[in-house]
């Protein structure tokens, strides 16, 4: 395990904390006679990169019986922690230290879950993702209290060929009757979909560097406030592309995340969770060098539509941009929630209404750009109610209660009921209300602050930037993450 830290920490920089501490056992003059090095579980340790972070490790061999070390050493690290404010990086591999059946033997007795002192790691554990950064690198097979460890993480990655997570691996799954491998139970594109896990990369090398990666983006502690890079990237650039990227036939899909990478600094962007919940993209970048929050509709995936696990991932998105002082920028493209029977089995408007509570409960500065669809009630969800926002609009934009399409048939049922030409009668309706759905008649009323031009997107959104570094507060929130 000491090895795999090596690999990812400055040269010179490890300073192990504990690294005599073990069990061991004397003879009866007491000379030492056997001693157990702390490998067997956990290796605690800090160092340091241009500012300090905090870092604690689980071996394989943590799913053997715990020496008492490293029971006391994952609560002395997360106990620790709230005294110096140092992001936290998890590499975990095994059960995380929580012991196997074969303690029962080892140690002559059954160990309650929990216990005396023992929701303490839980409360710190909890506690840490309102304060500091933690990240969760999932090198291999992951059980139990690892896998809690795991998620219980601001940004979370996972080796695709190497490791696997679940609440209880194989052999105890397959003991119900199943016969399923780790990959199948709890492979990377298993977590991911599920939204358990952000992130899944080839090697451990490239997991070092998403974490090293998502870690500069955010301050060091939530006392602290994003750092502002030096950026080459000009804030005036344009790109004429942009006029024409918003298809004109309103059921055509169309790619958002180049609009994503166009707008924002050259090379910033980072996507978080990609394979869950898809019609909601959601990434850190950089505007003029400003750590940013982006939200985005991808209609690429139910043409946007916001399902429960979007709604889901909306809340825990807007959790992180609350915490660490994100300034929001969303990128609107969003019909409504998705509706059918699924939707209503997955109890999809009690997740939309969780995510306008993130949303509305949130204080970071927030700007909105509605690229085209804002209809419904997940429509009243692109900006937070009752306090300034900035929100712009490009031409193609579209909004409303209902879209036209499918709308007029529920507004208009009784004159088309008694229509002797339904169809005729349908489609004069359609032309009589497609003028007054332009955004333009919207901005008259300044209803919407201005429809921009799309080519001034990336200017306004770094204005923004600047505007929103100015008002940034450190400190913690009221509603810190939730895991």
């Amino acid at each position: 395990m000491r090895e795999r830290v090596d690999a990812m920490l400055d040269p010179g920089s490890f300073h192990e904390v504990g690294a005599i501490a073990g069990k061991a056992s004397y003879g009866p003059d007491g000379t030492l006679v056997e001693f157990t090095p702390p490998t067997a579980s956990w290796v605690a340790a800090w160092w340091t990169a241009g500012r300090w972070w905090w870092w604690g490790t689980t071996s394989p061999s943590a799913a053997a019986a715990p020496t008492p070390p490293s029971r006391r050493s994952p609560s002395w690290r997360s106990g620790w922690r709230p005294t110096s404010d140092l992001p936290i990086i998890r590499i975990i591999e095994g059960s995380g230290g929580g012991g196997s059946v074969k303690t029962i033997e080892t140690t002559g007795r059954a160990n309650l879950p929990g216990g005396i002192g023992g929701q303490a790691m839980y409360h710190l554990t909890g506690d840490n993702l309102s304060r500091v950064p933690v990240v969760g690198l999932g090198l291999g097979s992951v059980a139990g209290l690892g896998a809690a460890r795991l998620a219980a993480t601001h940004f979370s990655v996972m080796t695709k060929e190497t490791s696997a997570m679940f609440v209880a691996g194989p052999p105890v799954v397959n003991a119900l009757g199943n016969n399923l491998s780790k990959a199948e139970l709890g492979g990377w594109e298993i977590q991911c979909k599920a939204g358990a896990v952000d992130h899944a990369v080839d090697s451990e090398e490239e997991a070092f560097a998403a974490a090293r990666r998502f870690l500069s983006y955010l301050p060091g502690h939530v006392w602290g406030l994003p750092k502002r890079l030096p950026s080459e990237d000009d804030p005036n650039r344009t790109e004429e592309s942009w006029l024409s990227v918003i298809p004109r036939n309103i059921r055509q899909p169309y790619r958002m995340r180049p609009i994503i990478e166009g707008v924002m600094d050259r090379g910033s962007v980072f996507e978080m969770g990609r394979y869950f919940g898809r019609s909601v993209i959601t990434c850190l970048a950089r505007l003029n060098g400003l750590p940013v929050a982006v939200l985005a509709g991808d209609p690429m995936f139910y043409a946007g539509s916001w399902t429960a696990d979007a709604c889901a991932k909306v809340v825990r998105f807007v959790d992180l941009a609350e915490t660490f002082h994100l300034p929001v920028v969303y990128l609107m493209d969003c019909p409504g929630f998705m509706i059918g029977l699924e939707a209503e089995q997955r109890a999809t408007i009690r997740w939309g209404v969780r995510a306008m509570a993130a949303v509305n409960q949130s204080t970071v500065p927030w700007c909105t750009v509605i690229v085209r669809n804002a209809f419904g009630v997940a429509g009243v969800v692109h900006q937070p109610a009752s306090r300034f926002s900035v929100r712009h609009a490009w031409p193609s934009a579209r909004w409303g209660s209902l879209p036209l399409e499918g709308g007029i048939e529920a507004a208009y049922r009784a004159d088309l009921d008694a229509a002797e030409d339904r169809s005729a009668t349908l489609e004069a309706i359609e032309t009589r209300l497609q003028p007054l759905r332009s955004p333009l008649r919207t901005a008259e009323a300044f209803w919407v602050e201005e429809i921009i031009d799309p080519r001034q997107t990336r200017r306004l959104l770094c204005d923004f930037a600047g505007l929103a570094e100015r008002v940034l507060e450190p400190g913690m929130r009221a509603h810190g993450m939730r895991p």
